[in-house]
């Protein structure tokens, strides 16, 4: 019996995880999550099984904007979760893309994280 699409994608998904869980020696995983409509990101912390902050295109003051959840909507969430996580004492983390290929609105996130100040 084939694999249905949302199994391939759990695989791709743990592919990724399992990547990333060998080269991150302990540092924190940003992980992000991308519907049809919306973005979010959180940052992670493996050891301690907590998320330390998130950040989301979901949020009253992002949908208060009306950006919807395109490529600037990414991008303002890429940047609300890098200045929480330098708040929270977070500048190192592993990018963990979830089986989501590295382009469009999974690329902007990392860009403004990037530019806010998290290195990965």
């Amino acid at each position: 019996m084939p694999l249905t699409r949302i199994q391939k994608q759990k695989l791709r998904a743990g592919r990724t995880r399992a990547a990333l869980a060998r080269k991150s020696n302990g540092k924190a995983r940003l992980s992000v999550f991308r519907s049809a409509k919306n973005i979010s990101a959180q940052v992670i912390d493996d050891q301690g099984g907590r998320t330390l902050v998130s950040a989301s295109s979901l949020e009253k003051d992002l949908r208060e904007q009306k950006i919807g959840g395109g490529l600037e909507a990414a991008a303002k969430v890429g940047e609300l979760l890098a200045e929480r996580a330098k708040k929270a004492g977070v500048e190192d983390v592993v990018f963990d893309r979830g089986g989501y290929i590295y382009h469009g609105r999974v690329k902007a996130l990392a860009d403004a994280a990037r530019e806010g100040g998290l290195k990965f």
